[in-house]
């Protein structure tokens, strides 16, 4: 008996450290030190009015916006709640028609694009929700854009070296591009599209 209550205390004592105190001071920290990141990095439009997170990736219809990658995520794509990769290997013919039907439609959308359509405008991430693009996949869809939105080629080009994030720590990772943020600054500068 003895050693038993002695499990049931040491079990206790480690679900309340690691099931209640240890998130609570974790959560806590992040609300004092990261209150943005913490809270989803929601993005606003220029009314305040929330319209997704920068972390996660959201579909573009719109030609007068950036449009991020294919996504696997959920039955329509970019889904949160459904995040993952296809599971579509090489050899898949299913994977092969997706990737032969958005290269159609990429030519058909840009015709004036510069160059080759970039490989990461037709491959999904592996979550389905990757939120950036490389500074060359975004600058390859200017001229669709420029052409839907009425302005110049070289002033969306200004605004999309404006938004290049660099590698992290100055080492890490690629340059790129948040799709979301993005469409948001050509919002603020160049106003809303028709739809």
């Amino acid at each position: 008996m003895n050693t038993l209550l002695t499990a049931l205390r040491v079990n206790l004592f480690t679900v309340v450290l690691t099931g209640l105190l240890y998130p609570l001071a974790v959560t806590g920290l992040a609300q004092v030190f990261f209150p943005a990141r913490a809270n989803g990095s929601l993005a606003t439009d220029e009314t305040g009015r929330v319209v997704g997170s920068s972390l996660i990736a959201q579909g573009f219809a719109n030609p007068a916006y950036l449009q991020p990658r294919p996504s696997a995520a959920g039955d329509k794509g970019y889904d949160a709640t459904a995040s993952g990769g296809s599971n579509l290997g090489p050899t898949s013919q299913k994977l092969r028609d997706r990737v032969v039907a958005d290269l159609a439609r990429l030519q058909r959308d840009n015709p004036d694009a510069h160059g080759p359509v970039p490989a990461e405008l037709v491959t999904t991430s592996g979550s389905g929700l990757d939120p950036d693009l490389s500074p060359e996949a975004a600058r390859w869809q200017l001229p669709r854009i420029a052409r839907a939105r009425g302005v110049a080629e070289s002033r969306l080009a200004t605004v999309l070296d404006e938004r290049v994030e660099g590698r992290d720590l100055g080492f890490l990772g690629e340059p790129r591009v948040n799709v979301l943020q993005f469409n948001l600054a050509l919002d603020r500068q160049f106003g809303k599209p028709g739809r």
